[in-house]
């Protein structure tokens, strides 16, 4: 048997390979030892600096001991540091697949950055997608397919209590603060938005004097640190807020429960990212890390939540107070629902952030392994507030990896009513997908709070390009609601998109995903029965889990012989189409949204 597989600890004969690893291993220091000779010798200075620097950055590099391969390898261990800070660049340039996503495929960005330019988006030679693999869909178009002549497509978001409705377009800017992107990002993003028509989301950092510049419509959002309207201890100051709240420019007011990217854990702003305008804006001291919390000190309950957005509907002057979050403990939000209903007291918008959103910095942890992926979160609190009967009192919008006109229409279909992107508007105003957002360092100026680095991005020509994005995507879901044979959409349903299974066979995505039978909560009767378990599970006053309530739902459903899998009254609400004139049966999605008037 070979002595390596008997002596773990084999000792060589010779002296030899470890001469060889050592000349090797000091090859490139040796290299510069001898530079600087041939220098000297030939009295050649270009020489002498070139191999002086080697030689010096050698002997640091063999002294050190932080970094075991710069002392194993003087000078040339700096290479896979070099390497390794280019890694994104090289990845994205020289190897990267045009379809592989990582968070976004170069087919994806290029797209974005076309129609942010106005140039043409089309390609040549077929798709190149693989049409017959499994997770494949397409949209059913229409045999009565017609282009459409109004692209701008908006809602009215506003409940009973709402006294300042706000008239939205359907694709809207999502929550990126002034902080983490730069001043020049925040300018380009608002004036975009004043030019196209749209909304933007001032993310949790505040309303900086960069979103007021241009007067594009604002969404604020609060989140756990209440930036902007905050007293010395961090807490809420309602004084504060209503100074703010009652500008006309903001239109909509956000209460940011948790977002995608890191769910239950707040936010870290680092020190060095902090300006002094960035410290006024916030109200937060300079010379540490501005730190959101996990959890709201304004509220500890459902029931006091829904106190919390009367409180800022009241000091707004009326104006649509909502929620955002990305889905964790079902049993949760459920609990929200049922404090909504007891108090009569709805919020006027609901935004469901999916896990695979992204724009602030993460642990990988958060990212992969935390909080509920966009759809299946959309889906769950739709299907809530259906069974509860109340969807048509709540505007849902959605936010996670939204950049095209495909993306916007089936999440629609699904029942959302309008869409948010952060990334994609990034890509517009020039983001390269770098990932080095939270450094501080980033080269196109979007992601920094480097006044030279920022410098680069010019507000101007990039806010053309925001409201080109905007129009041109629109463009691009008005062009597949007319192929559907619709005219909003608004109209869009799950039927109108089919899905490849593992399987090869094909279903529509209304029979794809479960889709709850209104008021079915109310009476336990949902169909998949893990709703009823979670619904009774909620507990308005409380946003833990009650359990007791579960065990009994669980006993009297043995007791009773319940059959969980029966079939209920289905709502076979009808609406007319207005592209031709007939009548379309089963609202699969349940929405109950109100559709564009007729044309005629």
């Amino acid at each position: 048997m070979p002595q390596s597989r008997t002596n773990l600890n084999p000792e060589p004969e010779t002296n030899e390979p470890y001469l060889i690893g050592l000349l090797l291993r000091f090859s490139t220091f040796g290299a510069a030892i001898l530079l600087l000779l041939a220098g000297l010798l030939l009295t050649n200075w270009w020489l002498i600096v070139i191999g002086g620097f080697g030689v010096a950055l050698g002997i640091y590099d063999v002294i050190q001991s932080k970094h075991a391969i710069l002392s194993n390898y003087p000078i040339a261990g700096h290479i896979r540091y070099v390497l390794e800070d280019f890694r994104p660049e090289i990845r994205q340039y020289l190897l990267e697949d045009d379809k592989e996503q990582v968070p976004f495929s170069r087919q994806q960005r290029a797209l974005v950055y076309q129609r942010a330019k106005n140039v043409s988006d089309t390609n040549a030679f077929g798709t190149l997608d693989n049409l017959y693999t499994h997770g494949k869909e397409w949209f059913l178009q229409s045999a009565i397919s017609q282009p459409l002549e109004n692209q701008d497509f908006r809602i009215i978001v506003g409940g009973e209590r709402c006294q300042q409705p706000h008239d939205m377009s359907v694709f809207n800017i999502s929550a990126m603060s002034f902080g983490s992107l730069s001043a020049n990002a925040i300018m380009a993003l608002n004036q975009g938005a004043k030019i196209g028509g749209f909304t933007h989301d001032t993310g949790e950092g505040a309303i900086s004097p960069y979103h007021r510049k241009f007067g594009g419509d604002l969404i604020w959002e609060l989140g756990t640190g209440y930036f902007g309207c905050r007293d010395d201890n961090g807490n809420f100051d309602p004084q504060s807020f209503a100074e703010k709240a009652i500008d006309p420019q903001v239109k909509m007011i956000e209460i940011k429960l948790s977002q995608g990217a890191k769910p239950g854990k707040g936010g870290v702003l680092p020190a060095e990212k902090i300006t002094q305008e960035i410290a006024d804006t916030r109200q937060v001291p300079t010379g540490q890390d501005c730190v959101s919390p996990s959890s709201h000190t304004a509220f500890s309950t459902p029931r006091e939540l829904v106190a919390f957005w009367q409180q800022l509907r009241e000091l707004s002057g009326g104006k649509p107070v909502g929620f955002k979050l990305c889905v964790g403990q079902p049993w949760q939000f459920m609990a929200i629902v049922k404090a909504m209903i007891e108090t009569q007291n709805y919020p006027d918008f609901i935004v469901i952030d999916g896990a695979e959103g992204g724009t602030g910095a993460a642990p990988v942890e958060f990212m992969d392994n935390v909080g509920m992926p966009m759809v299946e979160g959309f889906l769950l609190v739709h299907n809530t507030l259906v069974g509860a009967g109340i969807r048509d009192k709540i505007k849902l919008g959605v936010s996670g990896k939204i950049v095209s006109g495909f993306d916007i229409a089936r999440m629609i279909a699904l029942g959302a009513d309008w869409c948010n992107s952060a990334r994609g508007f990034m890509f517009a105003v020039g983001c390269i997908q770098s990932r080095s957002c939270h450094t501080n360092t980033c080269p196109t100026g979007v992601a920094t709070q480097d006044p030279y680095r920022q410098k680069a991005l010019d507000v101007p020509s990039k806010a053309e390009r925001v409201a080109s994005f905007h129009k041109n995507t629109l463009k691009s879901l008005a062009s597949i609601v007319g192929a559907v044979g619709l005219q909003h959409p608004s109209q869009l349903q799950p039927y109108h998109i089919a899905r490849r299974l593992d399987d090869g066979q094909i279903k529509l995505l209304s029979k794809f995903f479960y889709f709850t039978d209104r008021e079915a909560l109310l009476d336990h009767s949902a169909r998949a029965d893990v709703f009823n378990q979670m619904w009774v599970m909620a507990n308005p006053d409380s946003f833990l889990a009650n359990n007791d309530a579960l065990i009994a739902y669980n006993k009297d459903s043995r007791d009773k012989g319940k059959e969980t899998s029966a079939p209920t009254k289905q709502n076979t609400t009808e609406f007319q189409d207005s592209t031709n004139g007939g009548w379309l049966t089963g609202n699969v999605n349940n929405t109950f949204r109100d559709f564009p008037p007729s044309s005629d």
